[in-house]
């Protein structure tokens, strides 16, 4: 029998491509506490410094360079099968459209790395473009030329697509994902320790809207009792099977 399946992923999803999560034991803001300044919206505006860390350490960070594991694919896998309905993250390393998720299904609940914008004009830009040029501009603003003055460039601050620290979730994604999620046959968890909100409150209005929950992640969280399925394995063993065991069953 056919399903129709919401995913909320988290960081343990990218975590066996190479990315290490940010609140976890070993993440990094556990252990560097200072470093989470670098997407303080507040300071990023206000001090130009702040502003050139924040880009540099965005550059080396292993989030920019990593690469989809085979959890990612994965869920490529239940999408192409007609599985997936809601693919949101809290994630915004945008490993999901690399590795082939379609826009229709990811709901980017914390922006993406992949994406940045003029804070003036609103002019949209690739960050892989701003980052080759980092060296030369460590302070990256906008070149767009404005139409209506000649010669001149809007000259606005460049920021990426992830939502800092003081601004507010993208418009509409909390919305389009509690209702693709409450009318799901199933809500499955990936990695998600379930403590940042609003992403978390998905799975306690799916719980009440009767829809059976999945969740799999290597420890605990606080709604693990909602949950009709519970699975502590490693998510690039846990989750291909999980989809592979899923898809099969779809077409008994």
């Amino acid at each position: 029998m056919s399903k129709n399946i919401a995913v909320l992923t988290g960081a343990g999803i990218s975590t066996s491509a190479g990315i290490p999560d940010f609140r976890g034991p070993e993440g990094v803001w556990t252990k560097h506490p200072e470093q989470m300044s670098v997407y303080d919206i507040d300071a990023f505006m206000t001090d130009t410094e702040e502003r050139k860390y924040s880009w540099r350490w965005q550059k080396e960070s292993p989030v920019w360079n990593a690469q989809p594991g085979i959890a990612h694919k994965a869920l490529v896998h239940l999408e192409k099968a007609g599985l997936l309905s809601l693919l949101a993250t809290q994630n915004f390393d945008a490993l999901h459209e690399k590795a082939g998720n379609s826009p229709d299904v990811i709901v980017n609940l914390h922006g993406s790395i992949g994406t940045s914008h003029c804070l003036k004009c609103h002019a949209r830009y690739d960050t892989a473009t701003i980052m080759n040029h980092l060296d030369e501009e460590p302070d990256p603003h906008c070149h767009r030329q404005l139409p209506y003055r000649s010669n001149m460039t809007c000259g606005g601050i460049l920021k990426t697509d992830v939502v800092y620290f003081g601004e507010a979730l993208p418009e509409g994604a909390m919305e389009k994902s509690m209702r693709l999620a409450t009318s799901a046959d199933e809500l499955w968890v990936i990695g998600s320790t379930l403590e940042v909100f609003p992403a978390a409150s998905l799975v306690p209005v799916a719980s009440q809207a009767g829809v059976p929950i999945t969740i799999m992640n290597m420890g605990r969280t606080q709604y693990d009792s909602l949950a009709t399925t519970l699975i502590r394995e490693p998510i690039q063993d846990a989750l291909p099977r999980l989809v592979e065991e899923t898809i099969q069953a779809s077409r008994s």
